[in-house]
């Protein structure tokens, strides 16, 4: 069984307002007191208004929804008690003037001195799927092997229209905004993990970038586990989404693990239109057309989601996730994504309906 763990990030807002509230610390502290997430499973971010929150190790997607539940409802009840509320969004909706403090870390403050714009806007959420590996060999041919396939994921994912109190016209703001630093969006290519490795090591001896921990590319080999990090999505409306998602992931990197292990051809993908796929997603989400990954070809949102499912259906079916993971994005296409929704909200209730939405993130 290949094994899974999510992480979210999350908005803390003020509840009159909207606004993004730094009590990252408050949260924590009252989560902490209230025995309700263990050791390191609510951790903080860099800025001072986000939390993250880390599930155990997973086998299952069952144990997966079990543990984000339990974590929304933990950081929603601690933010209650520190006076502000927890939001599952994107991006801010809003932002105040004054910039967010960043949480006082030595890490963060270098990362502030480096890009001081960037990280006051750096007011994002997103989902990362960590799936295991057997070694990382294997983890740069996953790498390799799920790079066509990202794009959609970004579009299934969008959870930011908003910013500044007005639509951006893209359904995931947070691609773009991340898309900012100097190593991010759809990873290269690499021949294997001694060259994953030398490749960063040369980003970190030209001093590009501070550590590893800014390899912000949309997949990486993760530096703290025996995983691949998925980090395409962007945070998740309700549970049931994120678990879906979440096993979407996983069937995609164990249908590269098996590819490998039978020596299947690498799709070939250029890097220039898989940026442009990334972006197309980023702008239109499910709303317009998206490129097939396999014949690089454009068609309608339900065209490539169908061709997704078809390519990891032997997977999820392996790992008993195929009617569960169906089921999911049949519900997410007929309610329709979470920028979708969060637009809706907005036309028809203004910030303060989106907000609402947002905020009811214990789902």
């Amino acid at each position: 069984m290949v094994t899974i763990g999510v992480e979210e990030e999350y908005l803390l807002l003020d509840p009159g307002s909207g606004l993004p509230v730094p009590r990252g610390a408050r949260v924590r502290a009252a989560a902490e007191r209230a025995g309700s997430a263990e050791g390191r499973e609510v951790e903080p971010e860099l800025l001072q208004a986000q939390v993250e929150v880390g599930t155990p190790v997973c086998g299952t997607l069952r144990e997966v929804h079990g543990n984000l539940t339990r974590l929304r409802e933990a950081v929603a009840t601690a933010a209650a008690k520190a006076g502000c509320r927890m939001a599952a969004c994107g991006a801010a909706p809003v932002r105040a003037s004054t910039p967010v403090p960043v949480t006082a870390e030595q890490r963060y403050r270098e990362i502030s001195r480096a890009a001081p714009q960037l990280v006051d806007e750096q007011l994002i959420n997103g989902m990362h799927v960590h799936v295991g590996i057997p070694d990382r060999d294997s983890g740069v041919a996953v790498l390799n092997r799920i790079r066509p396939w990202l794009p959609l994921l970004v579009a299934l994912g969008a959870n930011s229209p908003l910013w500044d109190g007005r639509d951006t016209g893209f359904a995931s703001w947070r691609t773009v905004v991340f898309d900012r630093w100097p190593v991010s969006g759809p990873p290269p290519a690499f021949h294997d993990a001694a060259d994953y490795r030398a490749r960063t090591q040369a980003l970190l001896d030209a001093d590009m970038i501070l550590d590893r921990g800014q390899l912000y590319w949309q997949a990486r080999l993760s530096e703290r586990y025996p995983t691949i990090e998925i980090r395409t999505l962007d945070v998740q409306l309700e549970v049931q989404d994120a678990v879906t998602l979440a096993g979407v992931v996983r069937a995609l990197v164990a249908d590269a693990l098996r590819d490998h292990r039978r020596a299947v051809p690498v799709p070939d993908l250029p890097d220039e239109l898989l940026a442009a796929a990334t972006w197309q997603a980023a702008r239109h989400g499910l709303d317009g057309n998206l490129m097939d990954p396999l014949t690089r070809r454009p068609g309608t949102a339900r065209a490539a989601v169908d061709s997704l499912l078809r390519h990891i259906a032997p997977a999820a079916e392996e790992a008993g996730d195929l009617e569960r993971v169906c089921s999911g994005i049949e519900r997410l296409l007929a309610r329709g994504n979470a920028a979708q929704r969060q637009r809706r909200a907005f036309s028809q209730g203004g910030l303060e309906a989106v907000l609402e939405l947002v905020t009811a993130a214990e789902r």
